[in-house]
């Protein structure tokens, strides 16, 4: 008997529906998984035997051949268990063949039978909708994930008896729904931290309301204990709440590697710190067997990369290109992957070996020598797409004394969404351009036109400061930005002059190799 039921194979974050067939004929014994599977998808045979066992169920006798449509794409993972095992169960009459045409499964076998969660369910539903499949039944720790994609039922089941029983009609199981609402301000304003508690620090403060407002990355510089970290931290509680597009595919990120906890969108934007000891293919995704990296599960929120001259060379090299194209291409012998990168980069450092050159108090003990090559190990083309660089200072005893709070994050969020929809009018008609910072040279033309005070301001600090183009549109996009938090059409030269300031790296003596 012949029967043809869906699973999904993940490739990058998306989804691809495939045709799981099922044969059942004289002429031989065994189960063939033909259709370019891996090995964790050859020793489904095991799992099902043995579930089937512990189920009470019996392999079929005669020759099974399942076959994982379309056959050129590599299929990997456990998630093929449940869909083989229940095609071959409705190839075998135990279960109604008509049940399963129209139905994607998803799900690992355990050797008593119990179906356990896997990674990319969301993803799988998004795809299934598209193809115009209307029920998924994966595991039950999967249901409410899968549920979020409107259109689609997601049926949870916890073993193999449950799904044979249901798809029988003989167990009623009700489709899941998300237990958490969808983004919103007020979901996305609740934070451990806020900006309130941050004592002192004004201009800092103020240069991470322009990197809020704009999209854009920012180097903050100081000495140990200065506050660095705990700032950047802080930074997602002023970003504006994710958008229903934007929550869908951050979860989707999530999905696809494994990390999603949460019963429905995730509603905070991300924010990722790896250790600087991470491997470029952690960093910026990949593997033998493709993963997302840290870059993509920043996607729509915050990389903060701590000590950055201790990261590895390599590592911080491959992410030119996220930092400028918002997403990367992981190519390999075997695969090519396209993972979403738009994420607004933090990174913190300390001025020198040591952490207290152009410290107020203390002795810096580092040669120039030592400090040139320290800064040295961040390069020009690095730097140089990094639109703001901040020092950061000690804070004052009498601020910390202080007991009064300080501006809370709600009402930064508050000027940094107002600017944030100034710019979605701008670039209404952009396709793929939602923040200054994703302004290409055409559009810097169109959006950053300067008068003549401002024009010969920025010629005097490029030749002053031997500024390089990139650096130089760097300028105005975060120019453009200060006008539009202030609210006004036109930049002018104390915007101009407010963006060449956060510019310390190419204003100090600090040198880079």
């Amino acid at each position: 008997m012949f029967v043809r039921t869906y699973a999904g194979a993940v490739v990058g974050i998306d989804a691809v529906t495939v045709t799981v067939e099922v044969n059942i004929a004289g002429g031989g014994l065994g189960l063939y998984l033909v259709g370019l599977p891996d090995n964790a998808v050859k020793e489904s045979e095991q799992r099902i035997r043995a579930a089937f066992e512990n189920s009470d169920e019996r392999m079929s006798g005669k020759k099974v051949v399942v076959n994982l449509a379309p056959a050129d794409l590599r299929k990997e993972g456990a998630a093929f268990d449940l869909p083989i095992a229940v095609g071959i169960l409705a190839a075998m009459g135990r279960i109604d063949a008509g049940a399963v045409g129209d139905t994607l499964l998803a799900g690992e076998l355990s050797l008593d039978g119990t179906v356990k969660p896997v990674r990319g369910v969301l993803p799988m539903a998004v795809q299934a909708r598209r193809d115009g499949i209307r029920r998924l039944v994966v595991p039950a720790a999967n249901a409410a994930e899968a549920a979020v994609v409107e259109g689609v039922e997601a049926i949870g089941v916890w073993s193999l008896r449950e799904t044979i029983a249901y798809l029988n009609g003989e167990e009623e199981l009700a489709p899941a729904t998300p237990a958490m609402p969808e983004p919103s301000a007020e979901t996305a304003g609740r934070y451990d931290e806020d900006f309130a508690d941050v004592k002192g620090q004004a201009h800092v403060k103020r240069a991470l309301e322009i990197a809020a407002a704009g999209g854009h990355n920012v180097l903050m510089i100081g000495s140990p204990g200065s506050g660095k970290t705990m700032l950047a931290r802080r930074m997602p509680t002023i970003l504006p709440p994710l958008t229903p597009d934007e929550a869908l595919e951050t979860t989707e990120i999530h999905s696809v590697a494994g990390l999603s906890q949460i019963a429905g969108l995730m509603t905070r934007r991300p924010f990722r710190a790896p250790h600087h000891t991470i491997s470029q293919v952690a960093l910026i995704g990949g593997g033998q067997s493709p993963h997302p990296g840290e870059v993509s599960l920043a996607h729509n929120g915050v990389l903060f990369l701590d000590e950055l001259p201790e990261f590895g060379r390599s590592a911080l090299e491959v992410l030119r290109q996220p930092l400028e194209e918002k997403r990367i291409t992981v190519a390999r012998a075997r695969y090519r992957v396209l993972y979403p990168a738009n994420f607004t980069l933090i990174a913190a450092m300390n001025p020198c070996p040591c952490g207290y050159y152009n410290h107020p108090t203390k002795e810096c003990t580092c040669s120039p020598g030592s400090v040139h090559r320290y800064m040295g190990r961040i390069s020009g083309p690095l730097m140089d797409r990094i639109d703001m660089h901040i020092e950061v200072t000690p804070v004052d005893p009498s601020d910390l004394a202080d007991a009064a709070p300080g501006e809370p994050s709600a009402a930064i969020r508050e000027r940094v969404c107002r600017a944030r929809k100034i710019q979605q009018e701008r670039f209404r008609n952009c396709e793929g351009v939602h923040t200054n910072a994703m302004m290409n040279a055409a559009m810097l033309r169109d959006y950053c036109r300067l008068d003549g005070a401002s024009a010969a301001l920025l010629e005097q600090a490029m030749n002053r400061l031997a500024l390089s183009a990139r650096a130089y549109d760097r300028i105005l996009k975060v120019a453009r930005t200060i006008a539009d938090l202030a609210g006004r059409e036109r930049i002018g030269a104390a915007d101009v002059a407010e963006a060449i300031n956060y510019r310390s790296l190419d204003r100090e003596s600090w040198g880079r190799s």
